[in-house]
């Protein structure tokens, strides 16, 4: 059996926990006996856990008797990871534990508690979009990817939010025994087994405004208006009031992206909200918000999203 230790705390968010150990789980039920995954629960004291949902999970082992080797350690994220540093004594079983084990990482915000024990240090990491930029400030020796599902640096995994605890644990299954058995695994669970892109197609993907009473502000609400225009700075200075040199140099102080990048990420956004919500064909909704044709939609589509509108419409079409 391969011995799991998955590291829980008071505050965790239970579906960091229930991912992956169902999809150990699961594997269990399509491998011979003997070969599978053996999982035990570890916090700073042992007992009722109580979780950021109000659900109470039984850690099995406190971190100071946790002292048997496992060939896997994962420590789950939580809303307060992001905010305060965990236990002490969590970070002294990380540190430890991380030495000692085949494989180690963190499931979203867990990226978090292994900063604070030094393991992520030259690392190539990732953790929820949300979170990314501050764990890169956080830890400046990492090396943080801010649109990866999950990321593999030698032996550390970690992954991004919540249910891409999923995702990394068919990964390792599929490491383990094969891509069919993750695969088998995947659909048990109804789950897709290698999802496409990155986390960018789940998140909002527009920056808050500017101070909505400067003249940048004043461009972004006319961008939204006329996404379907041609838009240059021209254009845009034009609107703002000011020459193309000052606004471009202003609208970048103020918004933190240039007035192309700008215009392109409304595109997107605006784009994404069509395939959504519509059954628009996919030519009429890259004319409508300004990419002129589908293959150019495409295109900016599969650079930021990782994905093809066609596919993202598959995936988010609202019933």
């Amino acid at each position: 059996m391969r011995t799991v230790a998955i590291a829980v705390f008071p505050g965790v968010q239970a579906l960091d926990v229930a991912g992956p150990v169902d999809v150990f789980a699961e594997a269990n039920g399509f491998i011979g006996s003997g070969d599978g995954y053996q999982i035990t629960l570890v916090a700073p004291q042992e007992g009722p856990v109580l979780a950021s949902n109000g659900t109470r999970l039984c850690a099995d082992v406190s971190c100071e008797r946790a002292n048997a080797h496992y060939d896997m350690a994962l420590v789950a994220g939580g809303p307060g990871l992001p905010v305060a540093a965990p236990d002490p004594l969590l970070l002294d079983w990380l540190k430890g534990v991380a030495s000692k084990c085949e494989r180690y990482g963190s499931i979203c915000t867990g990226a978090f508690a292994l900063g604070h024990a030094g393991l992520l240090d030259e690392r190539s990491v990732t953790t929820h979009w949300q979170n990314a930029q501050q764990l890169a400030q956080s830890f400046p020796r990492a090396r943080v990817e801010l649109d990866r599902i999950y990321m593999r640096d030698g032996n550390l995994v970690t992954s991004a939010g919540v249910t891409a605890g999923i995702d990394v644990a068919l990964s390792l299954v599929a490491e383990d025994h094969g891509a069919g058995i993750a695969l088998a695994v995947a659909k048990r669970l109804v789950v897709f087994a290698q999802r496409r892109g990155g986390q960018s197609q789940f998140s909002p993907y527009l920056t808050a405004p500017a101070d909505d009473t400067s003249p940048v502000a004043k461009v972004q609400a006319y961008v939204m208006e006329h996404i379907g225009e041609r838009l240059s700075v021209e254009k845009l200075a034009q609107v703002a009031g000011m020459s193309e040199r000052n606004f471009a140099r202003a609208f970048v102080q103020l918004a933190q992206m240039t007035p192309h990048e700008f215009v392109e990420r409304a595109r997107v956004d605006a784009a994404r909200n069509a395939l959504e919500s519509s059954d628009t064909p996919l030519k009429t909704v890259a004319y409508e918000c300004g990419f002129g044709t589908a293959d150019r939609m495409r295109i900016v589509f599969t650079r930021r999203l990782g994905v093809s509108p066609n596919d993202y419409r598959t995936s988010f079409r609202k019933v």
